[in-house]
């Protein structure tokens, strides 16, 4: 089992800038890939950013790269995603997702049915 706590949503004007937080608790943490998807009301579900479980590749959803940075350390059990020149349709609750290696030929990392455990989930809020 793995917990996810996710920190670091607030309210910010649109072309500044916002780290998220996700601390994992729980099995290790090193065999997770780990991603980051939102959800804007209204909205479906949607992938953000994902973190192999070698940590050694990134992949995004076109709408934020260049813009926004994933990483992870595993020596403290945390995923960030920097987010840097935001925009109004960045606004949404941010959810990290966790997902075993179990399922490394599954699909890709960008499926959110894929992953095994989710946060609570953060609001960010972009405005114009």
């Amino acid at each position: 089992q793995v917990q996810l706590v996710e920190s670091g949503g607030g309210l910010v004007q649109a072309g500044g800038s916002l780290r998220l937080s996700c601390a994992a608790s729980g099995r290790t943490f090193s065999s997770y890939a780990m991603g980051w998807f939102r959800q804007a009301p209204g909205k479906e579900r949607e992938f953000v950013a994902a973190n192999s479980w070698s940590g050694s590749s990134t992949y995004y959803a076109d709408s934020v790269k260049g813009r926004f940075t994933i990483s992870r350390d595993n020596a403290k059990n945390t995923v960030y995603l920097q987010m840097n020149r935001l925009k109004p349709e960045d606004t949404a609750v941010y959810y990290c997702a966790a997902r075993g290696d179990h399922t490394v030929l599954a699909g890709p990392l960008s499926i959110a049915s894929l992953y095994d455990y989710w946060g609570q989930g953060t609001q960010v809020t972009v405005s114009s």
